[in-house]
């Protein structure tokens, strides 16, 4: 097996892992449900305990031997060769790759960052004519807003027609209560008033 091949089972064993804590999750959310309600607060808390306890487990030994295989397998590729510049950068962000350890609530990759990104990369040559610096760093601030929304499963035209209404009445102590993590959304029909 080419050391291509070996890093990637490497990197393959890890994902499994992260698969087994999903269904055990599962597992454990369905027996709760059957002795009573899970509410959004207990799953999160659960989900997040189990992630963690099993990464300790089984991803964190893997992440060890993986080092290792790393550190042999350096010694051993000429460092300016495709195969060790990618052995020397994964060396080098041991670090960063070793975070998603901390925390259950932590993602072992960044493919939710990529994918909210990826509409901005495609229509990067839409948005040349803006007008202006100004008028560009706008559209940043509304797209990184857009995207907030989203990824916290708020409806972003919702949020944005709700907040622009009331952002002028609401006290300025509060106003963290109309950022897209903590919005509530008006109920049908009514219109918000400041308290």
């Amino acid at each position: 097996m080419t050391r291509s091949h070996e890093a990637l089972a490497w990197i393959g064993r890890l994902y499994q892992i992260e698969r087994a804590i999903k269904e055990r999750v599962e597992k454990e959310l369905e027996r709760l449900k059957l002795a009573g309600a899970v509410d959004a607060a207990t799953r999160k808390r659960l989900t997040e305990e189990i992630t963690y306890q099993m990464r300790q487990e089984q991803s964190r030994p893997v992440l060890e031997k993986f080092a290792e295989w790393l550190k042999t397998s350096a010694d051993q590729v000429l460092p300016k060769s495709p195969i060790g510049e990618a052995i020397a950068y994964t060396r080098s962000n041991w670090t960063a790759l070793m975070r998603y350890l901390e925390a259950g609530y932590l993602s072992i990759d960044n493919n939710a960052s990529e994918r909210a990104m990826r509409p901005i990369a495609i229509g990067r040559k839409n948005w040349l004519h803006f007008g202006s610096d100004r008028g560009g760093k706008t559209a940043a601030v509304l797209m990184s807003l857009v995207q907030s929304c989203r990824a916290l499963s708020v409806e972003p035209l919702a949020y944005l027609r709700d907040v622009l209404e009331r952002v002028s009445t609401h006290p300025a102590s509060r106003i963290a209560e109309l950022l897209p993590d903590a919005w509530k959304p008006p109920p049908s029909g009514q219109a918000r008033t400041a308290h």
